[in-house]
């Protein structure tokens, strides 16, 4: 079976050829096909992608910079992969856990989350605020879907590509991953959740999504349990 890895990139010199090397080095026990989509870089990491065009199987140049889920859309409509995995480019999830993440393929799951919060595994403690505003986010879908998640801003969702498809993604911001839980919760589908190591970045070492976004979540969160 062929899983779409879906790598979106923006100004990530620092990490994207590890990030590459590790979900290449699983291709020696899964299917893999591997697509990058470069959200208009501009510290170098076009250059450092265009040297490296055996690490990836697809790979697409956004002209403009318009955020992680238009680049996750963009990936989409060219994944041929059974189901399809969103890799962040910044190593914060490992592809080690890829084997957890495809356990539950075995039982015909629809969708698999990769939870920070469940599970033994090692998870970097980083920013309080933050841990309070995925709480509050994932309490909130949990009471408008009657879906016990623990984790639903987890940058791990394994999904099969048919669905992605269907649903018509529009948010290009991180947004879409609110977007992305309430429209799969419309439907009659089988979700899981796996335990996940989590290596937390700072600020100051480029992560990216802010408080502000949290915010925008929570407002996304009630409009897409009200539109049909």
């Amino acid at each position: 079976m062929k899983i779409t890895i879906l790598i979106p990139v923006f100004n990530e010199k620092n990490y994207i050829l590890r990030v590459l090397e590790k979900v290449n080095s699983k291709k020696k026990n899964y299917d893999l096909e591997i697509i990058v989509v470069d959200d208009c870089s501009t510290d170098g990491t076009v250059e450092l992608l265009k040297n490296h065009a055996h690490l990836y199987d697809k790979i697409f140049y956004k002209n403009k910079n318009e955020g992680i889920g238009s680049a996750i859309i963009k990936g989409i409509e060219f994944a041929q992969g059974e189901y399809t995995l969103v890799q962040d480019a910044d190593l914060e999830y490992s592809p080690d856990d890829y084997a957890q993440l495809f356990k539950p393929i075995n039982n015909d799951a629809d969708a698999v989350y990769g939870s920070r919060f469940k599970g033994s595994e090692p998870k970097r403690i980083i920013y309080f605020f933050n841990r309070v505003a995925n709480f509050l986010i994932t309490f909130l879908v949990n009471c408008l879907t009657n879906i016990n998640f623990s984790d639903v801003e987890t940058g791990y969702k394994l999904v099969k590509t048919r669905l992605l498809k269907e649903i018509n993604l529009q948010e290009k911001t991180f947004a879409f991953e609110v977007e992305l839980t309430m429209k799969l919760s419309k439907l009659n589908i089988k979700f899981y959740e796996v335990g996940i190591n989590y290596d937390g970045r700072k600020y100051e070492e480029g992560k990216k999504i802010q408080l502000k976004d949290g915010f925008i979540a929570i407002y996304k969160i009630f409009y897409y349990f009200i539109k049909r």
